[in-house]
């Protein structure tokens, strides 16, 4: 394959755009500067002794105990000024200009040691791209004839149809991998999103309900609409890591500024003063697409390693599982560079992601962008991101991500503190009126909603690994842990607008809700057959903290759930889940007074955070629950979760003891959903009296919730 001289090296690329001219004894231009400045003109005649003597002054040889002492004043400040020099040449005997020098001199030898470090680095990468590029060669050279199947001849095959063979050849080696998942069952099988959509089901009812005739929307896992995007030429990667380093400069820029570039906003979220930033940055990165501006900082103090989240933001499945909440579907489409030295410093990757709010009435966000991950220093990692909505002329497009990404640094005790930058321009017309309020605070996809996450999943991570709990119990207990996880997975993925859901809205009894049909087959995570989706969001003129503690506990529950018939609830185990004692995974008995009727269990996760609360449920059979308390696979348990996201209506706090009023003022929107399995054969027609029936019990729900935390009457 031919390669030129010039081309984009995607290990080198990032980590090796300064340049510098070497002479032919190898040396740099900063060695062959501090050459010429120490050069002197040869003595001569009578100057000779005069000239040794003050050579033998000038070269003095410091002691032991002051090279010990300035080493270890260099270790906590390279860069030392006027008073501190002095101070310490007072201390050591020495002249200023003397520990003026020799800073200088440590900073160059450390300086040159690094670069050095760094060449070696890049040049093990290099010979490991070398032995992969002549690999290639020989299997272009063993390529075969597509006619005839022998071997092909040299020329016969052109350098666009090499390319594509090798491309072929590797999506097979996909599909193949694929596959190989898929035929394990496994719910969290990225496998999933390469399911075609199949045909919608047949309900055999007419326009009453607002749907089309004889139809209701499916969901399904498929993951087409991420495959129009394009990859990337090698032209374009050039252009790619140009802004790849702008953004990093932005984002770091952006995150360590203060006053006036930033300003308060509502729930300690500081909002982008956006005149202060076009004087700061008066090239701005990106297009102007003429759309609203949503830019905020939020920062938080996190229990994990700085290391362990880099991996996290890095890698696609992690950061689209910790940020379930908000990411519904991602992948990584190229990656350009993975990094020096096994790490992701220098790592560059093409992605593309789909954002959200647990709600379907705020339509999801899709990025295409760049991610870019950098090592600032030993306590200090910058993860960036920029739209390249520009490589797909003509796409419509609703929103572009500007320079975005976090400061990670490093603290004591496995602690790190993370500073985020969220920066957007997006079209929000299409934004129910009930949920403006909620998007325009920057809530719903802002810096506070992804530090909010991170940090909860950060202590949910604390929470599993947790090594003070009697061993008998640690099995079952993250068993148990891993399973709610899968469950409020499964509702996050199915409560949003995603362009992967066909929601098909219907007007029952004046209520507005959201109805979808899931058919399941061979998922051992799922009851096999056909489940129907509904869902509703509603405003509630009272504080979000109010409904989430009435929804969560198990003493109110026969009072807004209808499938208890009003049975006493009674939490059977408990697992802490971080600081919040809201933030737990329950076990919930439904002890019925019917005494022919088996008790129920209920697997129940609540959790809060400054940018919204779930409270995420489903039955589960005693028999597995017994199994996973014993430190079983929770991933063979059949679950069907359901349950509610309350957010804050994007006022921020309610002062003063007034009422709430209206959209806005200090109330919460409250998303209900459900999943019901209505029959349990795939194959099924499902039937207008089961919408009828889920529709009615969602409705019914959300009249005693009303009713309950406002505390005007249920009706009847």
């Amino acid at each position: 394959m031919y390669h030129s001289q010039n081309a984009f090296n995607p290990q080198q690329g990032l980590l090796n755009m300064t340049s510098s001219e070497n002479d032919p004894l190898g040396r740099n231009r900063d060695d062959i500067s501090n050459d010429i400045d120490t050069m002197e003109a040869p003595p001569s005649g009578d100057d000779q002794d005069l000239d040794q003597a003050a050579r033998r002054k000038r070269y003095h040889r410091h002691t032991q105990h002051q090279i010990q002492e300035m080493e270890s004043f260099f270790k906590e400040c390279p860069h030392p000024d006027d008073k501190q020099r002095k101070e310490l040449s007072q201390e050591l005997g020495l002249e200023p200009m003397q520990i003026k020098f020799w800073f200088q001199n440590k900073r160059t030898q450390v300086k040159t040691q690094h670069e050095r470090h760094e060449n070696n680095l890049l040049k093990s990468e290099n010979e490991k791209l070398r032995a992969d590029n002549i690999r290639y060669k020989e299997l272009l050279r063993n390529a075969t004839c597509p006619t005839c199947g022998g071997p092909a001849a040299v020329g016969e095959m052109s350098f666009d149809e090499q390319e594509l063979r090798l491309e072929n050849a590797r999506l097979r080696e996909e599909i193949d991998r694929v596959s190989a998942i898929a035929t394990k069952f496994s719910p969290k099988s990225p496998g999933s999103y390469y399911n075609m959509p199949s045909r919608s089901l047949d309900l055999g009812v007419g326009g009453n309900y607002g749907a089309q005739p004889g139809m209701v929307g499916e969901m399904y896992d498929g993951n087409d609409p991420f495959r129009a995007f394009p990859l990337p030429t090698d032209a374009d990667k050039l252009m790619i890591v140009e802004l790849a380093l702008m953004a990093m400069d932005e984002v770091t820029r952006l995150a360590l500024s203060a006053e006036p570039l930033w300003v308060a906003g509502s729930y300690g979220t500081e909002i982008l003063n956006e005149e202060e930033y076009q004087r700061t940055f008066p090239r701005a990165i990106g297009q102007n697409l003429g759309f609203k501006t949503e830019a905020s900082r939020q920062s938080a103090v996190v229990i994990m390693s700085h290391a362990r989240i880099v991996e996290m933001l890095m890698d696609v499945d992690q950061w689209a599982n910790v940020f379930c909440g908000i990411v519904t579907r991602a992948v990584t489409l190229e990656v350009l560079s993975t990094g020096i030295a096994g790490s992701y410093n220098g790592a560059l990757q093409v992605m593309a992601a789909e954002f959200q709010v647990p709600t379907p009435l705020v339509p999801t966000r899709e990025h295409y962008f760049v991610r870019y991950c950098k090592k600032h220093s030993d306590e200090s990692w910058v993860v960036v991101d920029l739209s390249l909505d520009h490589l797909r002329p003509g796409a419509v497009r609703g929103c572009q991500r500007r320079p975005s990404g976090c400061i990670i640094q490093e603290l004591p005790n496995g602690y790190s503190k993370v500073i985020w930058v969220e920066h957007v321009e997006v079209d929000g017309r299409e934004v129910h009126d009930l949920y403006k309020h909620f998007v325009n605070s920057c809530l719903a996809f802002g810096a506070t909603r992804w530090v909010a996450s991170l940090d909860r999943q950060c202590e949910r991570f604390a929470s599993v690994n947790a090594t003070n709990i009697p061993a008998g119990d640690l099995c079952g207990r993250k068993s148990m842990l891993n399973l709610a996880e899968r469950m409020m997975l499964s509702f996050c993925n199915g409560v949003g607008a995603s362009t992967a859901h066909v929601w098909t809205p219907l007007t029952i009894g004046g209520e507005d809700l959201r109805v979808m049909t899931r058919k399941s087959v061979n998922d051992p995570g799922r009851p096999p057959g056909i489940v129907l989706s509904a869902a509703t969001s509603l405003w509630l003129p009272v504080p979000p903290t109010r409904v989430f503690h009435f929804l969560r506990d198990e003493k109110a529950r026969n009072r807004w759930d209808i499938l208890s018939n009003g049975a006493i609830v009674e939490e059977v185990a408990h697992i802490g889940n971080g600081r919040d004692p809201g933030n737990s995974v329950s076990l919930l008995r439904v002890n019925s007074s019917n005494t022919t009727q088996s008790n129920m269990i209920i697997l129940q996760e609540c959790w809060s955070d400054a940018a919204g609360s779930y409270v995420v449920y489903a039955p589960v059979d005693i028999v597995a629950m017994n199994l996973v308390l014993g430190g079983g696979n929770p991933d063979y348990v059949a679950l069907l979760p359901s349950g509610f996201a309350v957010l804050p209506d994007g006022s921020g706090m309610k002062n003063g003891p007034g009422p709430i009023i209206e959209t806005g003022s200090g109330g919460c929107l409250l998303t209900v959903a459900f999943q019901i399995l209505v029959d349990s054969a795939p194959t099924a027609k499902l039937s207008i009296g089961s919408v009828t029936t889920v529709s009615n019990l969602i409705k019914c729900t959300v009249d005693r919730i009303t009713a309950a935390v406002t505390g005007a009457a249920a009706p009847n």
